[in-house]
């Protein structure tokens, strides 16, 4: 029973410095994000995405990198985009880059993974683009795509704004707006995040390495090479991992160094980072946007899109040489709570977070602000709200336990 409780305060210790080795990337990457969401509007964007050649896709990609990286915000402003004249093509663009370009994702995998791990994703991310639009011109869907807009069309729109960005940045309404928006950024991930490092803090103190190399064959023990069908396995096993978790890619970044950790191959992670959006919720949301068929088409794009790009990440980095070798094993062993560069950037960016929430309902209180969001799920909601919630006690009581035992 002791080691047991032991074993429960190093887990929320875990979680809880994981976090605050991420909270100032978390409170940057989504000012930014809201900074962008309300001075570059979404009819601008639908304007220059609707063809289906390289300018189109190109513009989705950039589009995408410069929004937000919730997934159920990505998968809104892309069903947004297309009903509203964008090609298939770009809007799958534009949903591929806000959940693998964007930049506060790049912070996040910097600091639990490191710089090869960046590199990966953003080039992992382009290939993951690039794939998908070579099987959409392979396959070429028309019939697929019509019926998709098909469906949309009873479905109501808000209206886009096309006031100038010049006059925005001079409205102090925009800013209160941009300070809703950053509370509405928190208040689309704060569960996914919360149980995604508590999952991570677990996982670190009670999981065997056993268990990853069962699901992860060939893994452990320094193994540092890998066969094809190795390879093959861990990419696959990758999404399924994200599946059991079925948390977005912010919140599964701490898991991910941890698997990094444990042996697991290069691929392998990164098929694990690049699945948020082959997991069943958002198989569901595209089947309400769009019907079934269209909704397994696209799962069956991203899942054979990420099983393509992780390999040739895999080969192509290990032929350059730039596969780190273990680079998280130390996670865990970190002080996460001294007095360094960590400290000085949370204390500003929490005082970053005052401000924008200062402007955003001190300032702006009258001020309304409503962006779409993809339709949840409100058993799956209700669930991983009280998960969250039973997490919180996991971990003030885990928390007490490190520091009296």
């Amino acid at each position: 029973m002791n080691r047991f409780l032991q074993q429960w305060g190093e887990a929320a210790y875990t979680t809880v410095g994981f976090f605050w080795m991420a909270l100032w990337a978390f409170i940057l990457g989504y000012a930014i994000s809201s900074l962008i969401q309300i001075f570059l509007t979404e009819k601008r964007m639908q304007q220059t995405m609707g063809g289906g050649g390289g300018k189109s896709v190109l513009l989705g990609t950039f589009f995408g990198f410069i929004s937000s990286s919730c997934s159920f915000s990505a998968l809104a402003t892309s069903k947004s985009l297309f009903q509203k004249g964008a090609s298939f093509v770009s809007s799958i663009a534009f949903l591929l880059a806000s959940t693998n370009l964007v930049i506060e994702l790049g912070i996040i995998i910097s600091i639990f993974l490191g710089w090869q791990f960046v590199v990966g994703e953003y080039v992992g991310g382009i290939l993951l683009i690039l794939f998908s639009w070579l099987l959409i011109r392979l396959i070429n869907p028309k019939k697929l795509i019509k019926k998709a807009r098909e469906h949309l069309e009873a479905s109501s729109s808000s209206s886009m704004s096309d006031k100038p960005s010049t006059e925005k940045l001079r409205s102090q309404e925009s800013w209160t707006k941009v300070g809703k928006q950053y509370a509405m950024e928190w208040k689309m991930v704060w569960k996914d995040v919360t149980v995604g490092f508590t999952i991570a803090g677990i996982v670190a103190a009670f999981v065997p390495d056993s268990f990853f190399q069962t699901l992860f064959i060939n893994t452990g023990d320094g193994q540092q090479t890998f066969t094809f069908l190795t390879l093959l396995e861990h990419v696959v096993m990758g999404p399924v991992a994200a599946f059991l978790t079925f948390i977005g890619s912010m919140g599964n970044i701490p898991l991910a160094a941890l698997l990094f950790g444990k042996g697991v191959s290069f691929a392998g992670v990164m098929a694990f980072i690049f699945s948020d959006l082959v997991v069943f919720p958002v198989l569901r949301i595209n089947a309400k946007y769009y019907g079934w068929k269209m909704s397994l088409f696209i799962l069956f794009l991203l899942f054979t899109s990420l099983i393509g790009a992780s390999l040739i990440l895999h080969y192509g980095f290990d032929f350059l040489q730039l596969i780190p070798e273990g680079a998280s094993k130390d996670i865990t062993e970190k002080n996460p709570f001294e007095i360094n560069y960590t400290f000085w950037l949370n204390l500003i960016f929490l005082m970053l977070t005052g401000l924008l929430i200062y402007f955003g309902f001190v300032k702006g209180d009258k001020v309304k602000h409503h962006k779409e969001m993809a339709p949840k799920s409100p058993v799956l909601e209700k669930t991983l709200k009280w998960t969250a919630l039973i997490c919180y006690f996991w971990l003030v009581v885990g928390m007490l336990l490190k520091f009296t035992l």
